[in-house]
């Protein structure tokens, strides 16, 4: 039968304590480094990918339909 060291014991309950204090730091630290940019990024004025969608498909259709009028003005300056 094996004896438990008192010592061994003692150093491994201090280093999974000491685990569980520097994954709580880590928590800790990605959560206040999310909310910072969070933040940084509700202060500027970034778009979101549907307005930007948006946005391209309005300027894509005003693209066409200037084309649309070119030709039909050319159309019709050559009568």
């Amino acid at each position: 039968m094996q004896t438990r060291n008192k010592f061994v014991d003692d150093m491994s309950q201090l280093m999974t304590n000491a685990m569980g204090v520097a994954q709580g730091a880590r928590d800790e630290a990605e959560n206040a480094m999310k909310s910072l940019m969070d933040r940084w990024l509700a202060d500027r004025d970034f778009v979101t990918r549907e307005e930007f969608d948006a946005v391209r498909a309005m300027a894509q259709k005003a693209r066409e339909e200037n084309e649309a009028l070119k030709a039909r003005i050319a159309a019709l300056e050559s009568k």
